[in-house]
């Protein structure tokens, strides 16, 4: 017999204990949640160190006043209002000091804004902003499957930042190790759930429409019914569920039965929810922030020179419903919960720093909008 091996059992054996009862390491308390039937596995786990942190992240910001309805319209008093201009004048503040609150907090109007002339659009990010309210409007109106009677306000995403914590776009660094290049694996893919599966699933699913379904209905093949997706499909959307499990702080269970994840009948409601929110944001990334690529600079865009994208984590940032269910929107509801004008102006022809009105009849150059001593003189 060899003595080495009882002694390296041994020593692999406290190891293994140390590594359980020392000092640096502990096993992080969870709670659990049942979520479906005994004997299933549909149990929910959070990690309970992550409680506070996450309170912190989704508390509601107070609105700054009650603002009054009576009054002549914002559009009536300023220039340049294309969007919000059937908002009363205290109302038109109201909401540009909540964006200043929620967008920049540190920068101020001039985030958004030439402070000599408030009016004019040659801020880029005044463009971008006025696109985001128009997003808002829609997903408010047009989603209400996926918000419910929630919805949502630039807060939702931003969180005091002028960029949200959470987005995504076309990861090629480092460069896939696979034949196929783009869209390849093998590499700790970041909006992934920094997992080894392909690095660029999100594009095929929140920006393209390539089926989710890949579950077989069948254990063995059936000649008669092939399943036309193989590992790769499989793989891709593995990826996509694992941006959804982080980005929302859930894990399988929440959305799928476990003895049948492919029947809609057995699953829980929230998959419904879910299906909806995929639908919506791959609408957002086409209608909406693809088409701002021209107005964006390149530091406000991926390597690879394309807008930073919406994804699930986006507004959900680790919790199942952005922040916690509480609406913001009920405070905000002459602005974000109807649609206002819906044209989208020629963003090709946007020069930043030069084009005074971005409208959609086409951009003005001219610098004879008059300057402006208020805030509320913004166009948003």
């Amino acid at each position: 017999m060899q003595l080495w091996i009882p002694f390296a059992a041994a020593a692999g054996t406290l190891l293994g204990i140390a590594s359980f009862v020392g000092a640096d390491w502990d096993a992080p308390p969870v709670e659990t949640t049942q979520m479906g039937y005994r004997g299933t596995g549909m149990n929910v786990i959070k990690d309970v160190d992550k409680v506070e942190a996450l309170k912190a992240l989704n508390a509601v910001p107070e609105p700054l006043w009650e603002a009054d309805p009576e009054g002549d319209r914002a559009g009536e008093i300023y220039e340049n209002v294309q969007v919000l201009g059937d908002l009363s004048d205290d109302q038109f503040n109201l909401f540009m000091a909540a964006i200043t609150e929620w967008v920049a907090p540190e920068e101020g109007c001039g985030y958004c804004h030439n402070l000599e002339n408030l009016a004019s659009d040659e801020v880029y990010t005044k463009v971008v902003s006025r696109r985001m309210i128009q997003m808002n409007q829609t997903i408010n109106v047009d989603w209400e499957p996926h918000v419910g009677d929630v919805g949502v306000t630039c807060y939702t995403c931003h969180r005091g930042q002028a960029v949200p914590a959470y987005y995504w776009y076309d990861d090629q660094e480092p460069k896939p190790a696979s034949a196929s290049g783009r869209g390849g694996q093998n590499v700790v893919g970041q909006f992934v759930g920094n997992t080894s599966m392909p690095q660029n699933a999100l594009a095929e699913y929140l920006l393209g429409d390539k089926d989710i379904r890949v579950h077989s209905l069948t254990a063995l093949p059936d000649p008669a019914n092939p399943n036309p997706a193989g590992t790769k499909e499989t793989e891709s959307t593995w990826a996509l569920m694992m941006h959804m499990s982080e980005g929302l702080g859930v894990n399988c269970v929440t959305c799928h039965n476990s003895r049948a994840f492919n029947d809609w009948d057995q699953s829980p409601p929230q998959r419904v929810t879910a299906w909806h929110g995929i639908q919506m944001t791959r609408a957002l990334n086409n209608d909406y922030m693809v088409g701002l690529t021209p107005v964006f600079p390149d530091n406000r865009k991926g390597p690879e020179g394309d807008v930073f994208k919406i994804g699930c984590s986006t507004c959900h940032q680790g919790v199942q419903k952005p922040l916690y269910g509480v609406s913001m929107l009920q405070n905000y509801v002459d602005a974000l919960d109807k649609k206002g004008p819906t044209a989208v102006p020629d963003y090709s022809k946007y020069v930043p720093g030069e084009t005074q009105t971005m409208a959609p009849d086409g951009p003005t150059n001219s610098s004879a909008l008059p300057a402006k001593t208020t805030v509320a003189a913004t166009q948003q």
